[in-house]
């Protein structure tokens, strides 16, 4: 379809977020906002509605930070805690919208959230207090929502495979380690790329800095912007040592395209 799209990072940090408890590191203690970070998500702005990846830990504080006031839809990447733990936070749209919130999932993070949430999907559930409304779709390939295509991106996170998101010419990878090799023809063409680069030195489960570029070197985007970014990583001396057209990307971030 035809129109704009806007996304806002409302999270770039690791599991731990940034500042991490008990430390006192020069990016833990930095006066810069952009070294302050959110666990990792975005809110995509399409044409006709709202999309919310991930429901991070973080989420009840970043809807208030970023004035994010209506979520038509869920897509998850995969279900470690720091993706799926606020998910409890949608009973408030639920009630804004009046309405039930689709999520989307691949298989086995549509089984674990079914496991850990066992008191939304359960129907002799107490409703006393009230319960997130949500429809859990599973993904088996491309898919609309709206009259936008999204395309599910596998992605190895460690020795699991997560999802990324394609939105027309921009691409979320977070989370991830190694690229399959069925995965990237699906990427092929994208103009805005946001890539996992958690820190300098080697992760089993997250591309290094190095990995990341070598990444965005296969691609070739017109930009490039990192995030489930460590404390390992300030914005600022980070940013100045990568090369033209990427960047570190931080909490607030937003990018504008067409559909």
């Amino acid at each position: 379809m035809s129109g704009r799209a806007r996304v806002t990072f409302l999270g770039s940090g690791t599991s731990h977020g940034v500042p991490m408890i008990g430390c006192t590191c020069a990016v833990c203690t930095s006066s810069d906002s952009r070294d302050t970070r959110f666990r990792p998500s975005i809110y995509v702005e399409l044409p006709d509605l709202a999309v919310l990846v991930d429901t991070t830990t973080d989420l009840r504080a970043q809807a208030l930070r970023f004035r994010v006031m209506r979520v038509d839809a869920i897509l998850f990447t995969h279900s470690h805690a720091d993706h799926i733990m606020g998910l409890d936070e949608i009973r408030r749209f639920n009630a804004i919208q009046n309405a039930r919130i689709p999520c989307f999932a691949d298989a086995r993070t549509a089984s674990d959230l079914r496991r850990t949430f066992g008191y939304i999907f359960e129907a002799d559930t107490p409703k006393g207090g009230g319960l997130p409304q949500i429809e859990l779709f599973t993904l088996a390939g491309e898919f609309c929502l709206g009259r936008t295509a999204i395309t599910p991106v596998p992605l190895w996170h460690g020795r699991r495979i997560v999802l990324g998101y394609r939105f027309g010419p921009f691409a979320y990878l977070t989370d991830c380690s190694a690229v399959p090799d069925d995965s990237w023809a699906l990427l092929s063409g994208v103009d805005l790329l946001v890539v996992d680069a958690l820190r300098h030195r080697p992760h089993p489960t997250h591309f290094s800095v190095a990995q990341a570029l070598a990444v965005v070197e296969r691609l070739r985007p017109s930009g490039a912007w990192f995030t489930h970014i460590a404390h390992d990583l300030p914005h600022a001396a980070t940013c100045a040592q990568l090369p033209e057209g990427v960047e570190l990307a931080y909490d607030g971030l937003t990018l504008e395209f067409a559909l």
